[in-house]
Formats: structure tokens, sequence, C-alpha cells
């Protein structure tokens, strides 16, 4: 593990933000270990120091100028506006639609074809809602540049079809709920984060 990347997990085990215990995650997917980035976020200087990273990150990985940083509510928020300030652009957020269930821009928000942008999560596990924003983007004719993360949960092998980066790599099983070990040994689960389980 990098020096920066441990250096950023010590910030999550000082804040309380490294979890362990029997949690079912964004992805449906259950696991032992859980990282709840609002509790380092909440604190300014440390939110302002890994959207900084997180940006030098990006300008190193995007192939270009990065126009527009744009997240998924809720996790996404407070990364994805630190490393807009970062970067100097323009920071927008997608939300879960109600009736459809997908990802949308809400709120006037919009994007225009022809612009470069970077998705930016605070924690992947499986690509799934950075996937959506991509795509939700593509539709709208703005070239994704790259995607970023805090966290890498999937060990790098999350896949969602332009350059990633993270400030630290874990691999750290996760296991389907009719497979997870901790269901089958009777240990409730959790689920932490802000989607409704």
């Amino acid at each position: 593990m990098t020096p920066q990347a441990e250096s950023v997990l010590e910030l999550f085990r000082s804040t309380g933000a490294y979890l362990q215990g029997h949690f079912r995650l964004t992805s449906g997917l259950h696991s032992s270990e859980y990282l709840q980035c609002a509790l380092v976020l909440q604190h300014p200087p440390a939110a302002e120091k890994l959207g900084r990273l997180l940006a030098e990150e990006l300008r190193k990985t995007a192939g270009g100028a990065i126009g527009l940083v744009v997240s998924p509510a809720l996790g996404g928020l407070i990364i994805g506006h630190e490393v807009a300030r970062a970067l100097g652009t323009r920071f927008l957020f997608t939300e879960r639609d109600a009736a459809t269930g997908k990802m949308a821009l809400r709120r006037g928000f919009a994007a225009a074809p022809g612009e470069t942008a970077a998705v930016v999560e605070d924690v992947i596990t499986t690509g799934g809602s950075t996937g959506e924003v991509i795509a939700l983007l593509r539709g709208a004719g703005v070239h994704v540049l790259a995607a970023a993360s805090i966290v890498d949960r999937s060990g790098g092998q999350a896949d969602v079809g332009v350059p990633r980066v993270s400030l630290a790599t874990l691999q750290v099983p996760a296991h389907y709920p009719d497979q997870c070990p901790l269901c089958q040994q009777g240990i409730p689960v959790v689920k932490p984060g802000s989607r409704p389980a």
C-alpha cells in the first residue's frame, strides 16, 4: 500500500469512519467492513485535503481539461464539490428518480453536448452508481474523461468504461446475501449509508 493510501485509511480510522461488523452495501452485497465517508467528510479540512488529492490524480489520468465534475447523491456530494473546487470547475449532482429508480439531473442542472466531465464518488464497490452517472452524461453528449473515488473497495476490479483513480484501494470481500458467511452465522445485518434497505 502506498504511503498516500495508508494516510487516507488512517484518516478514516481516526474519525471512526472505518467500521467493522456485518453490513449491507448500496450494491446489495454484504461485507464485514464499511467505510462511512460522511464521518471523515464532516471535517472540512479533511474534505478539502481529500478533494485536492483526488483532483491531482484526476489531472494525471483524464487526458484533457475537466470542465465539469458530477457526483451521484448522496455519498458523492461533498467529495465531488471539493474536487470541483480544487479543479476550479463547476459541480453538479445526480439523484435517483423515485418513479424510474434511475439517476437523473434535477434542480435545473444541465450538462451540454461537448462538455468534458469527471464522475466523482466517495467509495466504489461494483461501480454501479458511477456507471449510471457516466451513462446519463454520455446520453447528454458529454465526454466523460475519467472517474474517481476516495476509496476503491473492488481491489481495482470495478470497470466503469473510463479510466478510474482512487486514493486507496482495498480488497474487501463482499458476498451476495445468499452466500454471506455472516448471514449463515446468524449475525444481524446493518444497512448504513444514505439509501434505505
